[in-house]
């Protein structure tokens, strides 16, 4: 992943609701409204499909903040858009991962990781930040561009399909049913979550 300063910069000057909101903060630019969403603090929201929702908790995780950096984007007219990935979790990336792959028999748990995605440029406005990972998320199994404020029904159903379609065909995960992923899904979050507290 690279820093925001690979992406396009441009002046917010009252061009929608989300433009607004930065500018009302005194963010005039859009990398300055990168940088304040990079600096805020990872944590989990009260409220993921609520694009503002990172100004009232004061804090968001990687759907949350390029939610909202995705919309300023498209209010500007800047090509900068959302993607989701879905990587191969495994104890380097998260610890404790091991625990869940023995209990299920998995090589890597596949997880959803969002990214904003600018010609070529990947950035990632959580990195750096204590997000439950121990390093930076370079390789995907599968991407996609996605709406900016993707809900979290749509997220979910489009990491089904890509399980099903995509991922589950990969020959390290031969024989491996969905609903074993799935399961195993559940407390890949929970010790996300786990790790970002601890």
């Amino acid at each position: 992943m690279e820093t925001f300063t690979v992406l396009p910069d441009k002046p917010i000057a009252g061009r929608g609701k989300i433009a607004a909101l930065f500018s009302n903060r005194e963010i005039h630019t859009f990398r300055e409204a990168c940088r304040f969403v990079h600096e805020l603090p990872y944590g989990y929201n009260s409220d993921r499909d609520d694009l503002t929702i990172i100004f009232g908790d004061k804090m968001g995780t990687c759907t949350t903040k390029h939610a909202i950096i995705a919309t300023l984007a498209a209010e500007l007219g800047l090509p900068v858009v959302k993607h989701i990935g879905i990587y191969a979790m495994t104890e380097s990336i998260v610890t404790g991962t091991g625990r869940i792959l023995n209990r299920f028999g998995l090589p890597h748990l596949p997880m959803v990781h969002c990214f904003l995605f600018n010609d070529g440029h990947r950035v990632d406005l959580t990195e750096g930040n204590n997000n439950g990972k121990n390093r930076s998320i370079d390789d995907f199994l599968y991407t996609e561009t996605v709406a900016a404020n993707v809900s979290s029904k749509e997220e979910y159903l489009l990491y089904r399909k890509a399980l099903r379609d995509r991922i589950l065909k990969r020959p390290e995960l031969e024989g491996v049913e969905l609903k074993t992923i799935l399961q195993a899904r559940e407390l890949g979050l929970g010790l996300l979550k786990a790790n970002v507290h601890s």
